[in-house]
């Protein structure tokens, strides 16, 4: 492997254009709700590619190499579980559609409205707190991806002192999302993601197209097909081995999918940016359309770093890589550095290039959105409700900047010093379980239950915050206490089994609690909603055009090309899923073979990589539109000073 002069060449360029395009856009941001939100002004293309990679950046990456090196195509079957939940949720505007119709600007903000400021306060508070330790480990893997792919050592020598490499490399990795944000917050974070995004997808299309090219598919399968019996990378039936990601892994997610429901914050302003709640609802629709081929990308990959490893016909490749990975010490980074380390080995110069700007661009993107998220929630939803004087725009928008620059700050020292315990997939979820556990329940019933009431949202989030915190206090002290040890060589519960049991306890003490509280009484959620006619909510007509929210019943306000985008994505996931339902029948009935596995991988692969192409043609068509239409209401729209997400007790 070695980065050539074209490899430098791409890197620098493309960094070049994504931090220029964030300078230009900051004369755009003249008002907190540009900054929070681009003003509200956002297209569906823009919403779903820019809130896509917030949620699908480098590290949700590593995270998928990891998971697919280990459990192979096996793991890929049981992703189909989440595309109809996935549909069900997008085409009916579940929690996205209400959510918008309240034109709250974060969602603790709803939580105000819906509730109490005391429990905004609350929310917020922990809502910063579980996105900050989740947030925190992002520079570090992706400063280690990048170490290993341009081969540095893991110290540097500077006048004499060895210096960690990841602290040299995350400098950078932080200053330029950090000026994104600082330069224009949700304006520059939605076009620049959108940009990224696009490129990012072009690029690792490109690579898979390479790898299928480089590596025959009878070979891929040959070297998968000789895993041991148990740990099947072919066959979903046969991983009993597999520990973490086995079926009950994605039965988690596919609860999950439904249970938090726009309730992870690290892109709350893309929740609150498009431009009507249909628009926010067409923009899951997409996101459903690209999530379906998207992660066939992240499969294809693993399995032909397997194969290198593992297929005897590729020994001096697998031996190289194999040298490369020895260097690494930590037995954790050396699993989530298998997959990168074997594409430093196996790209060529171009390539190469372009795979290491994508990866600069999707940390950009991801670390921009996590930076404006978390920062503007802590003013937003902490400092904001507390303030007894309000705020003039200038000294809020000056608060929100700081509050960004001290979220990077804290990911900076995290990541140096955190030791990583487990997968990163697990993390993710323990981490993000302190406000994920009692906010589903908070929030989906605000929006669809007029008996909720506050004492049930208090129980609920501090039931789901206490379980998940005894979690990551177990899972990060255990290989340090012998009773422990003695008991189990780590954590008998991963992080998806401590999430479940936070979910199900959260949900069962704001039900419990809500009808022992509510007394009788109904909260008036039409007015929340904006249905009841009153001025100043231009959404209105819409609302009261779609009473029944929650179905895609009302044709009147569907485009022709919205029909077409829902029709497409029906049938794709129609196909799919009566596949996998017959295929499953048929596996636990134990008549598939071997062979039809093959058949059936190297069918899906194929068009999910015709789709892919076709999409990224689409999106940026579609894209190029919404990017028009935004600059085209920045310029001229008036901006509106008391829109800054406070909520005005006297409505």
């Amino acid at each position: 492997m070695h980065i050539g002069l074209l490899d430098w060449i791409i890197i620098i360029g493309v960094a070049g254009l994504f931090l220029g395009s964030a300078v230009y856009l900051k004369k755009y941001t003249r008002s907190v709700a540009d900054f929070l939100a681009a003003d509200r002004c956002a297209g569906r293309y823009l919403v779903s590619v820019g809130q896509g990679m917030s949620l699908f950046g480098v590290t949700a990456m590593v995270a998928n190499f990891e998971k697919f090196f280990q459990a192979g195509f096996g793991a890929m079957w049981w992703e189909f579980m989440l595309a109809p939940v996935g549909l069900i949720v997008a085409m009916s505007g579940w929690v996205v559609y209400r959510f918008r119709a309240t034109r709250a600007l974060t969602l603790a903000q709803f939580f105000e409205m819906r509730y109490t400021r005391r429990f905004r306060i609350m929310s917020g508070m922990l809502g910063f707190v579980s996105g900050l330790l989740n947030y925190g480990v992002f520079p570090g893997i992706v400063a280690n991806v990048l170490i290993q792919l341009a081969d540095l050592p893991a110290q540097t020598v500077i006048l004499g002192l060895g210096v960690d490499t990841r602290a040299l490399v995350m400098l950078p990795l932080m200053l330029v999302p950090l000026l994104i944000t600082l330069y224009g917050g949700m304006i520059t974070c939605i076009v620049t993601n959108f940009l990224q995004g696009m490129f990012m997808i072009a690029v690792y299309v490109a690579i898979t197209l390479y790898l299928l090219k480089r590596f025959d598919w009878a070979v891929m399968m040959e070297s998968v097909s000789a895993a041991p019996a148990g740990a099947s990378l072919l066959d979903p039936f046969d991983q009993k081995a597999i520990a973490d990601f086995n079926i009950w892994f994605f039965l988690i997610f596919t609860f999950k999918a439904f249970y938090n429901c726009l309730g992870w914050q690290n892109a709350q302003g893309f929740n609150a940016a498009a431009t009507s709640p249909h628009e926010a609802r067409m923009a899951s629709v997409l996101s459903e359309w690209r999530r379906g081929f998207l992660y066939i990308v992240p499969l294809v990959i693993p399995i032909c770093a397997y194969t290198v490893l593992h297929h005897a016909g590729l020994t001096d490749l697998g031996a190289l890589v194999q040298s490369r990975l020895g260097e690494i010490g930590d037995p954790q980074i050396r699993s989530q550095m298998t997959v990168p380390v074997t594409l430093a080995v196996i790209l060529p110069t171009g390539l190469l290039g372009l795979f290491i700007a994508s990866i600069i661009g999707g940390s950009t993107a991801a670390d921009a959105s996590q930076l404006h998220s978390w920062g503007s929630i802590f003013i937003q939803d902490v400092v904001l409700p507390l303030r007894k004087k309000p705020f003039t725009p200038a000294e809020q928008l000056r608060c929100l900047r700081l509050a960004a620059a001290g979220v990077a700050l804290f990911a900076y020292l995290w990541s140096l010093f955190f030791p990583m315990r487990d997968h990163i997939f697990m993390y993710f979820l323990i981490t993000g379980t302190i406000y994920l556990g009692g906010s589903g329940a908070v929030i989906i019933g605000g929006l669809y239950w007029r008996r909720a009431t506050v004492q049930g949202a208090w129980t609920a989030m501090i039931t789901g915050a206490v379980v998940a915190l005894l979690g990551v206090g177990l899972q990060t002290v255990w290989p340090s206490v012998p009773f422990l040890l003695s008991l189990a060589p780590r954590m008998p519960l991963n992080g998806a089994w401590l999430a479940m049991v936070a979910y199900v306890a959260s949900i069962a003490g704001f039900i419990v609690v809500s009808l022992v509280t509510s007394h009788g009484k109904r909260f008036d959620l039409d007015r929340m909603l904006g249905r009841t006619g009153e001025a100043g909510a231009p959404e209105t007509a819409e609302k009261v055009a779609e009473k029944s929210s929650t179905t895609a019943r009302p044709r009147d306000i569907y485009t022709r090309e919205d029909r077409w985008t829902i029709g497409l994505k029906v049938g794709w996931t129609t196909v799919f899923t009566a596949a996998f339902v017959i295929g499953t029948v048929l596996g636990v009935a134990g008549w598939l073979r071997i062979e039809w596995w093959r058949g059936w991988w190297g069918f899906t692969v194929l068009v999910s990589m015709l789709a892919a192409v076709a999409t990224v043609v689409w999106f940026v068509i579609g894209g190029r539109r919404d990017l028009q239409k935004l600059f085209t209401h920045l310029r001229t729209a008036s901006r509106d000073e008391e829109d800054n997400g406070t909520v005005d007790a006297k409505k």
